[in-house]
């Protein structure tokens, strides 16, 4: 009995687990440059005194699904999307650099180029990316951003900078706590050429909702049997309980 109970309980976890990995997918179908969460379980022996009767079940590291999200006009100059692979440098709440490909950025309140969460927007010589007022802003394809002033000589456009643009090999890079991705050596990531942006234009979340919504239903009945086997083991307990008081 003690058997089947152990490993229902375990199974129940693992899928109690896996529903709340879905349902966060899913909690980010909106989120531009959302990547899906993905994780893995694998079976492992427990180490003990004794016959190995028993093994538990751990999620392995988890993973990233790194296919492209679908995109969107928006018409607005501060949407960026990029073009294939790679991230866009931020400076993480940490202070040091992180990646990203949630593109919707904004000017702070200070004039700094930033996320819509807040988060500076770095450039290529890892500084911030200042804009100044009383100019129209326009973002090239290479992430160059130049100011052309509204008073003044017309058309006279100066280069703010280019923002850091990094496409470094997705088995290098994981995700941290806060949803940024970072280089498993801790170390700043090189700017990579030949990387291309569009302005006016956002990548959405390439989580599949119809996909994570089946998953959840399917884990949620995988959990909902997990319990009616502990349920089973505890009646057959109790079952062998009362027959051995009848025998004594």
């Amino acid at each position: 009995m003690d058997r089947l109970l152990y490993l229902a309980m375990n199974g129940a976890k693992s899928m109690f687990d896996r529903q709340n990995q879905v349902a966060h997918n899913l909690a980010n179908v909106s989120t531009a440059g959302y990547r899906t969460e993905t994780t893995a379980f694998r079976a492992l022996p427990v180490e003990g005194p004794g016959a190995r009767t028993r093994a538990f079940v751990v999620d392995s590291t988890t993973g990233t699904d790194f296919s492209l999200g679908p995109m969107r006009e928006t018409g607005r100059t501060f949407d960026v999307a990029i073009q294939g692979k790679g991230f866009l440098s931020v400076r993480g709440p940490d202070g040091k650099e992180a990646y990203t490909r949630d593109g919707a950025l904004q000017i702070g309140a200070n004039g700094i180029l930033e996320t819509h969460g807040g988060l500076p927007v770095l450039s290529e010589n890892g500084g911030t990316l200042l804009i100044p007022p009383d100019n129209t802003i326009t973002i090239g394809g290479d992430g160059t951003i130049s100011a052309i002033p509204l008073v003044g000589i017309p058309n006279t456009a100066t280069i703010i900078g280019r923002m850091k643009l990094v496409n470094p090999p997705e088995k290098t890079i994981e995700r941290g706590a806060d949803g940024l991705f970072r280089l498993q050596t801790a170390q700043p990531a090189p700017a990579a050429a030949g990387m291309r942006v569009t302005s006016g234009m956002l990548e959405g979340s390439n989580v599949n909702a119809v996909e994570a919504i089946t998953s959840i239903i399917s884990v949620s009945r995988q959990f909902d049997t997990q319990v009616r086997l502990m349920q089973t083991a505890d009646q057959n307990a109790r079952g062998l309980s009362q027959l051995l008081n009848l025998n004594s």
